[in-house]
């Protein structure tokens, strides 16, 4: 919560500056955002390579249906989540954003005083298939040697993340807020906020209704009753930002629905890594948004959001447990396959955290619903009955 504090500060500062600041500061404003950006650029290959690497390579067990039956379902549930909120939000947006106010892409009056370019290792697909091959060759081979330099390497990354990136993000906001206060497009942008974030939440509720009443009526359960159980670890994960920070209250959560204990101890610390339906959601809800504010942006058909959708959702594998950790591991493929600016990427970074609360408790409390499936698929729905006779006895 207080990065989301940090960032409103930062927006309402970057209003400011970018209203009343003499151009000198506006200047040097420019001239870190356009530094900060690329090195944003330069750390995404780095991000998916060792996280999508280490989450393959940890995905072997020696329950093998299991784990095939877990990461199937929370893939077809992260997809169909995705594809829904782009069904919604590709006919919904454009009725309620102005298509004639292009907010993102606005003529920059203030130029930095020098420009780097930082080039990254290697582009985005290249960073994806490195990490699939040798991550499914670390899992086959077992090669403890190469798995431990890529844990390595991964503690590296995320040490850069929590503590660079992410504490510089809200002065990176307020540099580009203060770019479009400079131009004039700040106020459209914001208000233009309210909507998406509004349609995102709403559209978090939609997908865990659906999911649970599905699932209710699939196994002749109450979906009430099932939502009820999982409210601890929804309301846990709205204030830790962290679906592995919720894991023990999702897992008593989990237990409380009368699925096996094996299930529980399985798909719930697994799905807090793999499925990340909340946050696919709002990634696709504000990419729609982004690219109807943005200038030589348009919003592409099926053709071209489907396989984003999908690419979507293995990436998100990818995404560090930390708050804004899946708009990072995005940012690659926003910029590879919609062909995302700078601009455009920072404005995704700032609705992304302004609702990551929201996005992770309904990833968590989704997370329950895979957990009923699997227990049905395994056939050990009379096991905790079972087991608490065992303790009785």
């Amino acid at each position: 919560m207080k990065l989301i504090v940090k960032l409103l500060a930062g927006m309402l500062a970057g209003v400011l500056l970018g209203l009343y600041a003499p151009d000198a500061v506006l200047v040097v404003m420019q001239t870190f955002k356009g530094l900060f950006g690329q090195f944003i650029g330069f750390m995404i290959p780095l991000i998916i390579v060792f996280y999508i690497m280490s989450g393959i390579a940890a995905l072997e067990s020696d329950s093998g249906k299991m784990l095939g039956w877990t990461v199937g379902l929370a893939y077809a549930s992260t997809i169909l989540s995705g594809a829904a909120a782009f069904a919604v939000a590709s006919n919904v947006l454009p009725q309620l954003i102005d298509s004639n106010v292009q907010t993102v892409a606005g003529a920059a009056a203030i130029e930095p005083l020098f420009k780097l370019e930082i080039k990254p290792l290697f582009d985005v697909m290249t960073a994806l298939m490195l990490a699939f091959v040798f991550g499914l060759g670390i899992a086959v081979t077992g090669a403890a040697r190469l798995r431990e330099v890529v844990e390595q390497g991964k503690d590296v990354v995320e040490l850069v993340l929590s503590r660079v990136l992410v504490p510089m993000l809200p002065l990176y906001i307020a540099s580009v807020f203060a770019e479009m206060a400079a131009a004039g497009t700040v106020f459209a942008t914001l208000r233009t906020f309210g909507v998406v974030l509004v349609l995102a939440i709403v559209m978090h509720w939609l997908w865990l209704a659906m999911l649970y009443a599905g699932t209710g009526a699939a196994q002749g359960r109450n979906p009430l009753t099932l939502l009820r159980a999982m409210l601890p670890a929804y309301l846990t994960a709205l204030g830790t930002m962290s679906s592995a920070a919720t894991i023990p209250v999702a897992l008593r959560s989990a237990s409380s629905m009368k699925v096996s204990s094996p299930v529980v101890n399985f798909v719930m610390p697994l799905c807090a890594t793999i499925h990340l339906c909340g946050s696919t959601i709002t990634l696709v809800t504000c990419a729609t948004a982004v690219m109807l504010m943005s200038n030589g942006l348009s919003v592409p058909g099926w053709d071209v959001m489907l396989p984003f959708i999908l690419l979507l959702g293995v990436t998100m594998v990818a995404a560090p447990g930390a708050p804004g950790g899946g708009v990072m591991s995005a940012l690659g493929i926003l910029a590879s396959m919609l062909h995302f600016p700078e601009a455009s990427l920072a404005l995704m970074i700032a609705l992304y955290l302004a609702q990551d609360s929201f996005g992770t408790a309904c990833n968590v409390t989704g997370d329950g619903a895979i957990a009923l499936w699997l227990d049905k698929i395994m056939g050990r729905q009379a096991q905790p009955a079972a087991e608490a006779a065992v303790q009785r006895g």
